[in-house]
C-alpha cells in the first residue's frame, strides 16, 4: 500500500539505482586492478568487494593485508572509516515505513553507502521495503561486476598500464575533498594536515610497523581532532550552515 501511495516500488527502485551502479561499475574498476597490483588473485578482489561495498574501507583494508597488518590495525581502521555507516542507518530507520521490519533491516542494512543513503533520504517521505531493495541492487552488481573486470584485465595488462589504473581510485578521493576544500578554510588544513602525517609516517623509519592503510587512518584521526580543537566554527558560521 505503501509503495502505491508514493509510487516506489521495486522498480522505482531499481531506476533510482541505475546511475549509482554504473558510477560504481567505474570505480571498483579501478579497486580491481589496484587488487591485482598488489597481488592479489581476481577472486579475493571479488570476494572483498561483494562483502563490503565501501571504496575506503577496501582500499584501507587492501593496504592492511598485503603489507601483513595485524587484525587490530584492520578492526580499529575500519571502524573509524565506516563507523558514518552507523549514524546513516540511524536516520534511515526513521524513513522506512512499517514493511521494513527487523530482518529486513538486518538483510538490507548492506547495502547501505553514501550515495544510497543520499537517495533513500533525498524525498521527506518514507521508503518501502520493496523500493530499497531495488535501490541497493544495481549498485551492488555495479560494484562487484566493476571489480571482477579490472581484476581480470587488470592480471594481462602491462605493468605500467596497471599502475597508472591502480592510482584512479585515489582520484576519486581527491575529487570529493577538492571542492570542499576550496569552500572551506578549516577543512583545506586539517586536509594538508592529514597528507603531512601520512608522509611522515611513511618516510620516517620509527614508523615502520604501521601498515600502509593503518598509517593513513591515524593520519585522517590525528588531523581531524587537531582541526576539532584549535578550528572549531564559530557560532556565525554554525548558524549559516544550519540555515
Amino acid at each position: 500500500m505503501a509503495d502505491k501511495a508514493r509510487g516506489k516500488g521495486f522498480k522505482a527502485g531499481l531506476l533510482h539505482g541505475l546511475p549509482i551502479g554504473m558510477g560504481y561499475l567505474s570505480v571498483s574498476f579501478s579497486f580491481g586492478v589496484l587488487a591485482i597490483s598488489l597481488g592479489l588473485n581476481w577472486w579475493q578482489a571479488v570476494l572483498i568487494s561483494i562483502t563490503n561495498l565501501t571504496s575506503a574501507g577496501q582500499v584501507a583494508g587492501l593496504g592492511i593485508m598485503t603489507s601483513a597488518g595485524g587484525l587490530i590495525e584492520m578492526a580499529v581502521s575500519q571502524l573509524v572509516i565506516n563507523i558514518r555507516y552507523s549514524l546513516m542507518s540511524i536516520s534511515l530507520s526513521q524513513k522506512a515505513d512499517s514493511s521494513m521490519n527487523l530482518p529486513s533491516r538486518m538483510l538490507l542494512s548492506f547495502g547501505i553507502t553514501d550515495e544510497i543513503f543520499g537517495v533513500a533520504s533525498g524525498s521527506g517521505e518514507s521508503f518501502s521495503r520493496r523500493y530499497f531493495t531495488g535501490l541497493i541492487v544495481l549498485p551492488v552488481i555495479g560494484w562487484t561486476l566493476g571489480t571482477f573486470l579490472g581484476a581480470v584485465i587488470g592480471s594481462v595488462l602491462p605493468q605500467i598500464l596497471i599502475d597508472s589504473f591502480s592510482i584512479c581510485i585515489y582520484g576519486m578521493f581527491i575529487a570529493i575533498v577538492l571542492p570542499v576544500c576550496r569552500k572551506d578554510r578549516r577543512i583545506a588544513l586539517v586536509s594538508a594536515l592529514a597528507i603531512s602525517f601520512s608522509v611522515l609516517f611513511y618516510y620516517v623509519g620509527f614508523f615502520d610497523f604501521l601498515s600502509g592503510g593503518f598509517a593513513s587512518v591515524l593520519s585522517a584521526v590525528i588531523a581531524a581532532l587537531i582541526g576539532a580543537i584549535f578550528l572549531p566554527s564559530s557560532k556565525k558560521e554554525a548558524d549559516q550552515d544550519a540555515g
